[in-house]
């Protein structure tokens, strides 16, 4: 009977005849059906990844999607395994059932999960077969974690990268984590898509506005347990704007059940002139917003990040932001927009006529082009690369050598 060394052991030998892992499995929420902020990031994520190591194989676990597009961005070779055709309910078991199989049958190297969530089927292949893995932790689904069994897996995961120092603040004082556990990826976004422009004329055109009208921009979903967007208090300042800026004007886009709510504010306030809902607006068409407006404002109190803030800096608009969340290292503590505290009103109504009357002391949020640069500087893809890779090659070196 041969001797078998046990799987970890195996592995550490594996290991000493390579430089980079030989297969990645990568757990996601999904990447093809859907554009909120988790998927968006598993996108470059995977895209970033592969590019850093092109040589390895990748099973990619997708927990919403049912099925694969036949064009897509990422390495030809790469295996998809959906669970996304089972009812919502089902999904996580189907998920969870469909990854734990796989590795059995052929193991992961490194496991490496865009939620956190995922860390509880993860930890027990660790358990059984020694697997190290890597979870991201994006905002509110990482904070005030109330669920021991979530708890004690986020213990046993090997690194864990936030998207926010919000973020690595709050898990590591609410969940007792060490500092070298704890690694910071910021989001970042598509520079190529997102560029400095006039403001379209069609735009202009179907919402009657004229070339020289002030315009506030928020991209946001509408529901109603997003309410700390900030889109109510900027509804609820214009008013006291409008005492200075007469003709101002909100566009608020994005969709959700909070819209008939959103409706109702508009016209308590008289505001059905100065204020447009627009829906969901299509994709190819958000840059024409960004570029249509004059400044991008979401005083949010729960962001984890904000993608948005960056689309809207890399248009080169000035941005206000709050204070109380993720939204600090987007706009960089300051640097590169307003921070306000969401909760003063007093303090939205004053930053958002300084920066629409071009007062406002932070002169770079004036110059569109170094605004952009400097966007491209501290979240462009090549960085967020350069993060992703330090931050695997860390763990790789810490784990096995």
């Amino acid at each position: 009977m041969l001797f078998k060394f046990p799987a970890f052991i195996t592995f550490f030998i594996n290991m000493e005849n390579r430089s980079n892992p030989e297969r990645f499995h990568i757990w996601v929420p999904n990447i093809f059906n859907s554009k909120g902020g988790v998927q968006t990031y598993s996108v470059f994520f995977l895209k970033a990844l592969q590019e850093i190591f092109p040589e390895s194989q990748y099973d990619v676990f997708l927990m919403h999607d049912s099925k694969i597009p036949c064009k897509h961005h990422f390495l030809p070779d790469t295996s998809f395994h959906c669970a996304g055709s089972w009812f919502p309910k089902a999904r996580p078991i189907a998920f969870g059932a469909q990854a734990l199989k796989h590795n059995f049958y052929k193991p992961a190297d490194l496991i490496l999960s865009t939620h956190i969530n995922f860390s509880l089927v993860a930890q027990w292949l660790k358990y059984f077969k020694n697997t190290p893995y890597m979870a991201v932790a994006h905002g509110i689904e990482a904070w005030d974690i109330q669920k021991p069994r979530l708890c004690s897996a986020l213990q046993g995961t090997d690194r864990i990268l936030c998207v926010s120092q919000y973020t690595r603040s709050r898990l590591k004082d609410e969940q007792n984590l060490s500092s070298e556990k704890l690694g910071i990826l910021p989001n970042t976004f598509d520079e190529n898509r997102f560029r400095i422009a006039s403001k379209p004329h069609r735009l202009l055109e179907r919402y009657a506005l004229s070339i020289d009208q002030p315009v506030i921009l928020t991209v946001a979903r509408l529901d109603p347990g997003e309410g700390y967007k900030g889109y109510d208090k900027i509804l609820r300042s214009l008013p006291k704007i409008r005492r200075y800026i007469p003709n101002v004007h909100y566009m608020l886009v994005g969709k959700g059940d909070d819209t008939s709510r959103i409706c109702n504010i508009i016209k308590q306030h008289n505001l059905e002139d100065c204020v447009t809902v627009t829906g969901l607006v299509p994709d190819e068409e958000l840059c024409d917003y960004y570029n249509l407006c004059d400044v991008f404002a979401m005083p949010s109190k729960k962001e984890g990040f904000g993608i948005v803030f960056l689309e809207a800096l890399a248009c080169g608009k000035p941005v206000i932001a709050g204070n109380q969340d993720g939204s600090i290292d987007p706009l960089c503590n300051g640097n590169l927009g307003v921070l306000i505290n969401p909760d003063n009103m007093n303090d939205l109504v004053e930053s958002l006529i300084q920066v629409l009357n071009k007062t406002h002391s932070n002169s770079l949020i004036f110059n569109p082009d170094k605004l952009r640069n400097k966007t491209i500087e501290n979240f462009g893809f090549e960085t967020f690369k350069h993060g992703l890779s330090e931050q695997v090659k860390h763990l790789i070196n810490s784990k096995f050598y």
